[in-house]
């Protein structure tokens, strides 16, 4: 079952002192400086370790107050303190949780040759093949032209990252390979989880497409200096 916690122990590490060390991914990001989901029962919330100790104690005791709720798309209540705490681009979007039945798909095959994804996603590299696997695809010519992968992992969960190529969307084959890839995590005995953001129209219609869960909202506040990679999900 998802929740908060699962989503925030999936995107990130988290050091000694429960703080943001780096994204879980297999180049490593520096991750947000305020990171906090919205459940409907609870929520999670992390700030990146190298914040001034003073500031994450503040931003603590205010996402420490943070109501749960269904109200996903509003705003946290204490978003004016966190923007005059912290600096930087605030990004937010709907996390959700696959139903218990998921649909397998015929047409789809596991990817680990990088060399199959290349050509219509050049920005994939060697290294990184085995962090993101399982790699869910639908191929034309022997080349992958709509991809899903693991964004970010963790022995217990791992997150979405879907990629089609332009002139191959609107064809229903994003679904396809979510799904595919939803029950191959499912097999490892991990939870597959897909987040996005909220003005991501696209990813928002697969999501209603394959009919998940919205669970929890998350919201960030990141510094320019830490970008995400370009096979997340979401932008937090």
């Amino acid at each position: 079952m998802a929740t908060p916690q699962l989503h925030m122990q999936t995107l990130f590490r988290l050091d000694a002192e429960g703080r943001i060390a780096c994204t879980r991914e297999p180049v490593s990001m520096r991750g947000p400086v305020f990171w906090l989901a919205r459940g409907r029962v609870d929520c999670a919330w992390a700030v990146r370790r190298d914040t001034p100790t003073h500031i994450a104690l503040e931003l603590a005791n205010l996402a420490r107050a943070e109501p749960a709720g269904t109200e996903f798309r509003a705003p946290p209540v204490h978003e004016r303190r966190y923007r005059s705490l912290v600096e930087g681009e605030v990004v937010s979007g709907p996390a959700f949780d696959f139903p218990a039945s998921v649909t397998e798909q015929a047409g789809v095959v596991f990817v680990d040759d990088v060399d199959r994804l290349l050509t219509h996603f050049p920005d994939w590299r060697e290294e990184e093949v085995a962090g993101r696997m399982p790699i869910a695809a639908v191929e034309q010519d022997g080349s992958a032209v709509s991809v899903c992968c693991c964004a970010r992992s963790s022995a217990q969960a791992a997150e979405a990252g879907l990629e089609t190529a332009s002139e191959f969307r609107g064809r229903g084959l994003a679904a396809r390979v979510t799904s595919a890839w939803a029950l191959a995590v499912r097999a490892s005995a991990r939870t597959p989880l897909y987040s996005t953001s909220w003005d991501n129209k696209e990813s928002l219609a697969v999501a209603r497409k394959l009919g998940l869960d919205l669970y929890a909202s998350a919201w960030s506040i990141n510094d320019g200096v830490s970008r995400e990679p370009p096979r997340a999900a979401a932008p937090y």
